[in-house]
């Protein structure tokens, strides 16, 4: 749902509570409105309520996706490593993810075994609040930040070229 649709229910004579998800339909507004007011360019999925954004880090470029679930009332945030783990080595960057998930506070790092994509998940449920831009930024800012950081061991465990313990040591040392 756009803007314009969003401000099409602002003069529907129905009472607030009548219309369908709401809440949910707030919160993408404000979604949307968060990222172009910070600079994050989002591009609307195909009329779906995800966008899709891009963060220029320290250790690469990061595709991220930004999803209300409307039906739900909750904010999901992605951010995809800019390259999938070769099949031979996905156990080793699957230990690397579990390690480095061990002691966050926000989010954490995902692996798709099928194909090999990894990426951090920083969430949060708004049901019967109001999703702020507030929430917006510290619910995405430590997700791309924590990818950022924990990048190079990831690759350097991809690539055959560190133990997932020694890249965590080197990450968090």
């Amino acid at each position: 749902m756009t803007d314009d649709m969003l401000n099409e229910f602002a003069g529907d004579p129905q009472p607030e509570e009548e219309i369908e998800d709401m809440n949910g339909w707030r919160a993408f507004a404000t979604l949307g409105q968060f990222l172009k007011d910070d600079g994050w360019y989002p591009q609307q999925l195909d009329e779906k309520t995800i966008y899709r954004v891009f963060f220029a880090g320290d250790n690469g470029e990061l595709r991220c996706y930004a999803q209300i679930r409307v039906d739900l009332e909750q904010f999901v945030f992605y951010v995809i490593a800019p390259i999938k783990s070769p099949e031979e080595m996905r156990e080793a960057v699957g230990e690397y993810i579990n390690r480095a998930n061990y002691g966050l506070r926000i989010g954490n790092f995902e692996i798709d075994y099928t194909d090999g994509e990894v990426r951090y998940k920083s969430s949060l449920d708004f049901e019967n609040a109001e999703l702020t831009p507030a929430l917006i930024k510290n619910a995405i800012y430590p997700a791309v930040h924590t990818m950022d950081r924990y990048l190079p061991g990831m690759l350097g465990v991809m690539y055959g070229n560190k133990t997932p313990p020694e890249a965590i040591e080197e990450i968090e040392s």
